[in-house]
């Protein structure tokens, strides 16, 4: 009767391991980390509208760089201080500098990705830094508008809304312009 238990208990054991139905399933592989599908050229600066501060961090900006260095950054050829996609954040209390463009905050960070999306009409982005914590953004690109203010080379009208949080702080509703840069 021990022998029948034991071969029993065996059996039961190794029906588990089959692929039985009542198993439960292994969690699904991890969607990409990168993702970049535009059509059109989305690159340039995308700056808020409305002061958005977090702490003593103003929201600079988000980067979206050209399809190279989207392709680059996929390719594997990363930068510690550069990404295809990143958010700027200004120290509000550091001392202003004089540059090129104008006055500027002295000190500024950059995230960078750890997640990105970015298609024609949406940008999603996830990073992280020591001095904000983790960074999500969410935003939707108008793409009528973006068309106007890149023949205007810079409209002030507002060409992707989104939502912005930073750390632990409740995500914020951000309105950004599109700058081509310098």
């Amino acid at each position: 009767m021990r022998r029948l238990a034991c071969l029993a208990a065996v059996l039961l054991g190794l029906s588990a391991c089959d692929g039985g139905s009542d198993r439960v399933p292994a969690p699904a592989t991890p969607a990409e980390s990168f993702a970049y599908n535009a059509a059109g050229d989305i690159s340039g600066y995308y700056m808020p509208l409305d002061e958005t501060r977090f702490g003593q961090w103003s929201f600079g900006h988000v980067f979206v760089g050209q399809a190279a260095e989207f392709e680059a950054w996929d390719g594997g050829r990363r930068s510690a201080t550069f990404a295809p996609v990143m958010l700027v954040f200004d120290d509000v209390t550091s001392p202003l500098t004089q540059t090129e463009l104008g006055e500027t905050r002295s000190v500024s960070v950059r995230v960078l990705p750890t997640v990105y999306a970015v298609d024609d009409v949406q940008l999603r982005f996830e990073g992280s830094s020591p001095e904000l914590g983790r960074v999500i953004f969410d935003g939707r690109m108008d793409q009528g508008a973006l068309a106007t203010s890149r023949r205007n080379l810079g409209d002030e009208g507002v060409v992707m809304t989104g939502s912005l949080k930073v750390g632990d702080a409740a995500p914020q509703a951000v309105r950004l312009r599109w700058w081509m840069g310098d």
